[in-house]
């Protein structure tokens, strides 16, 4: 029986011949006819076929039709068994195809293959085309886009605060913007940690710019995860990673650190985790405004009895002194053409065409900073813990900063030449695996560096 209520009988005949055309035997067809039946069923279930003499048919049981589509069928029938046929060819000369073919993922061969090299590159023409425009595209400094605008004035009232006093705060002198908030404390082994349970599509603009663009802060709020200030983690001895039991409470993770710049404040949570944990809401205010300007005693009177009011952000720390500004390794020139040739003396042997290739593979050379769907942030995608190793001061100002890409060329280069790109070859194929483990990643690279060679050959 097959599916859809139709019987098949065939009689035993002669085999296929070589074409698999004329030479069928009538009950070979009927057979397969019977199986397009199955893959078919919309068009052939309508339909009676009679191939033989009596008690030999593929019938249907709902409709019958006459035997003249006999001839539109059996048209239709080698239509099918040409497309198929080409398909299969097509499939059978596709470079690599019996792994695709099979059921195989690339990604998967590539890890299964370790370090052996993958075949050239395939990619189109289109998508090793070079930058025209590195000669005059200056390089940028920034992050993703977030603008911050971190609180001078950080505000506890006792009780919830009315949004007509919000409206009052916010038309104070020197005031250009307030936010409202949760925030409680919780207690582990008996000892406080004062939270804020904040929105973190709200909160992320009140915070420092390196906590704004870190993924993982905001990652870890999403899970339902704390994220605590350093010096917490120090003070109280925690570990990152690790859970903690809150005192009649629920065991909660400490998935990242964060300095937040708040007086007082230990970390964050979510805010429907701050409802969970009882914290009540709307007490915790943020006031935005020019530095130094903003009258902390007004925003108290405005909130009444019992508030408390402190300066936060860089009007809580105390100043030191900046740092010292170091050797430039490729000082600040206005291209990134210009920039890429600098940086690749870094790593003697190295093209400045590879830092260029993974450059525009990585971020348009600066047009997409990320934060990646994996974390990795700027204009040539270091994930954190690797800038932590190899990240360098480019530009001499003292500190090696992942989004610029005054720093984080040089940097590439720094990480290939670890990893043996200088000497070229084979050597600086498994380089390039390193800063992307995947051999098409590498293959596409190195053929667009090629392409740079010959866009700008001097």
């Amino acid at each position: 029986m097959f599916p859809f209520g139709t019987m098949v009988r065939v009689r035993p005949g002669r085999p296929f011949d070589s074409g698999g055309g004329p030479g069928w035997s009538r009950d070979t067809r009927t057979a397969f006819i019977s199986r397009l039946t199955m893959a078919y069923p919309p068009i052939m279930r309508q339909v009676i076929f009679r191939v033989g003499g009596a008690g030999s048919e593929v019938r249907s049981p709902t409709q019958t039709a006459p035997t003249r589509l006999r001839p539109i069928v059996t048209g239709l029938a080698a239509v099918i068994v040409s497309v198929m046929a080409a398909g299969t060819a097509f499939l059978a000369t596709w470079p690599g195809g019996g792994a695709l073919a099979a059921g195989g993922d690339r990604a998967a061969t590539d890890q299964e293959r370790g370090d052996n090299p993958r075949p050239a590159a395939r990619a189109t023409a289109g998508s090793l085309l070079p930058d025209r425009t590195l000669p005059s595209s200056a390089p940028v400094v920034g992050g993703p886009g977030v603008r911050v605008t971190p609180p001078h004035l950080l505000a506890i009232s006792p009780k919830r605060v009315p949004q007509r006093t919000l409206l009052k705060i916010a038309k104070l002198r020197n005031v250009r913007k307030v936010a409202v908030t949760d925030g409680g404390a919780v207690h582990i082994s008996g000892t406080a940690l004062r939270l804020l349970a904040v929105d973190p599509a709200m909160f992320r603009s009140w915070t420092p710019k390196s906590v704004a663009d870190h993924p993982e802060v905001w990652s870890a709020l999403a899970r339902g995860e704390m994220v605590v200030d350093p010096a917490t983690i120090k003070r109280l001895g925690m570990v990152l990673g690790a859970e903690y039991q809150i005192d009649r409470g629920p065991r909660l993770r400490v998935a990242a650190s964060a300095s937040l710049g708040l007086p007082g404040v230990d970390g964050l949570v979510s805010q429907d985790l701050g409802r969970t944990l009882g914290f009540p809401g709307g007490v915790v205010v943020l006031v935005h405004g020019d530095p130094g300007k903003v009258s902390g005693k007004a925003v108290a009177r405005l909130l009444g009895k019992g508030a408390q009011v402190v300066r936060a952000g860089q009007a809580a720390v105390r100043p030191r002194a900046a740092a010292t500004p170091g050797r430039a390794l490729v000082g600040r020139p206005t291209s990134y053409l210009e920039l890429y040739r600098r940086a690749a003396t870094v790593c003697p042997g190295l093209s400045w065409t590879v830092l260029a290739a993974i450059g525009q593979v990585e971020s348009g050379h600066g047009r997409n900073n990320g934060p990646s769907s994996a974390g990795a942030l700027g204009p040539m995608q270091f994930m954190p813990a690797t800038w932590k190793a190899y990240g360098v001061d480019g530009d001499g100002d003292g500190e090696a900063d992942i989004w610029s890409p005054y720093d984080a060329v040089p940097s590439a280069a720094k990480y290939l030449c670890a990893n043996g790109a200088g000497a070229g070859g084979e050597k600086l194929r498994k380089a390039v695996w390193h800063y992307n483990h995947s051999w098409d990643y590498v293959n596409k690279v190195l053929s667009l560096a090629d392409a740079y060679a010959r866009a700008y050959a001097s």
